[in-house]
């Protein structure tokens, strides 16, 4: 599914500078709070390790053996393979580390036309993008505008350099969304439920669907593998002596908080209440879904929604069952403060079961939910959208009681200006 870029719609701030009104009740250590955190985005990126990996020997047996089956386990380890990453989004924003790597692993949306056949409603080309229809998979040279690029053989190299090229950030060439879209094709549905529903003969050569199909098969193994060494980077980084792990864990505890503080307030409102939830339910528009082509919105956001508890509570339950806990946010925050901050946590989990549950039931996909004149739909998502909204103005009061400064937030047009997106 082809997302449009709305100029205006992201990337934009607001600046938090509450008056300091309360200490902190002192009842635990910040220190020992930030290697909580250190240790939970350990877990999280270790997490997502192991089901990548799981995900890669899925990959590996249904293009050794292409069948409806082998299809199927392949997409079932990619969506479990969300789950623990999902979580991970909450050390975004506040971890410039993090943030210079995520968009390798989960840049969204993309132009897919750039890897792979389309259908004829996507168009054949874009005013903003000269490799919009440039189909990696089909063409082994192409010359576009002037530049030429040999694709004559599918690697790391080549996909790595076909990320965001000419700068266009919707030409995503790896991560998470690409496999995705090589797993279960375009997602044609609209509004109605549906998933992508890409043959897997897509991927075998005895029966060659789609063309190129080994070339496909090339395409969706090279960018697993990649998702992989990507994770095993970000693991590194938080394991002892890890850069990440340093930059919250040193000597400037305040630093560390804020890091935190601005990944919970930033996921919560501009990002997910924002772009990613409030933007669609505005446009009615089924092309803001996040795991489109896989259907899985729902649970996209409900784990970004877990992972955002996981960290303020300072407990994540891991793929194992085991769970990695500590000193925390709320353990820190003035008493009022802190129930607040749960209660709004809670409230919003609550809200974002129900739309889970929804989806996963078959009563509504999220595709629906967006539809325009569905009102409990609509409704569903407006209460998840809400109980961010308001879970952030708590997150706002714990910066001002832990006496943090100013902290900058993601903001969006979709909640600070919905005028704006219109234009």
């Amino acid at each position: 599914m082809h997302r449009r870029m709305l100029s205006g719609a992201s990337g934009l701030a607001i600046a938090i500078g509450i008056a300091a009104c309360a200490h902190a009740d002192g009842h635990a250590d910040k220190g020992a709070v930030l290697d909580t955190y250190a240790n939970i985005a350990q877990a999280m990126y270790e997490d997502s390790l192991t089901s990548a990996q799981a995900m890669k020997a899925a990959v590996d047996a249904f293009v050794a053996e292409p069948s409806e089956v082998t299809l199927a386990s392949a997409r079932e380890a990619w969506l479990a393979a969300r789950v623990p990453y999902q979580q991970t989004e909450v050390y975004r924003f506040g971890n410039a580390i993090v943030d210079d790597w995520e968009g390798k692993v989960n840049a969204w949306p993309l132009d897919e036309g750039l890897i792979d056949y389309v259908d004829a409603s996507y168009g054949a080309e874009s005013d903003e993008n000269g490799f919009y229809t440039a189909n990696l998979i089909a063409n082994t040279a192409l010359e576009i505008g002037g530049e030429s690029v040999d694709a004559s053989v599918i690697n790391v190299d080549l996909i790595q350099s076909m990320h965001e090229i000419d700068e266009v950030e919707a030409n995503v060439a790896t991560g998470y969304h690409v496999v995705e879209f090589l797993l279960w094709g375009q997602d044609l549905n609209g509004t109605d439920a549906g998933a992508g529903n890409r043959p897997y003969t897509d991927f075998d050569p005895s029966s060659c669907t789609g063309g190129n199909c080994e070339r496909r098969a090339e395409y969706l193994q090279t960018a697993t593998d990649l998702i992989i060494a990507d994770l095993e980077e970000m693991v590194a980084n938080w394991t002892d002596g890890g850069e990440a792990r340093a930059s919250v864990t040193g000597d400037d505890a305040n630093a560390g908080l804020s890091a935190m503080l601005t990944g919970l307030g930033s996921l919560s409102y501009g990002e997910l209440a924002g772009e990613r939830m409030k933007l669609g339910l505005l446009l009615h528009d089924p092309e803001e879904e996040h795991d489109c082509f896989a259907d899985n919105t729902h649970n996209s956001h409900y784990y970004n929604i877990v992972g955002m508890k996981a960290v303020a509570n300072g407990s994540y339950e891991r793929i194992d069952g085991s769970v990695v806990e500590g000193a925390s946010l709320i353990d820190i925050l003035p008493g009022e403060v802190s129930a607040d901050l749960n209660a709004k946590l809670d409230a919003t989990l609550a809200a974002a079961t129900v739309m889970k549950e929804k989806a996963d039931s078959g009563e509504m996909a999220y595709d629906q939910m967006l539809g325009e004149g569905n009102e409990v739909g609509n409704g569903v998502l407006q209460a998840v959208i809400d109980g961010l909204v308001e879970q952030t103005k708590s997150i706002e009061t714990a910066v001002a009681s832990l006496e943090l400064g100013s902290i900058e937030f993601e903001g969006s047009d979709s909640l600070d200006d919905p005028e704006a997106v219109f234009q």
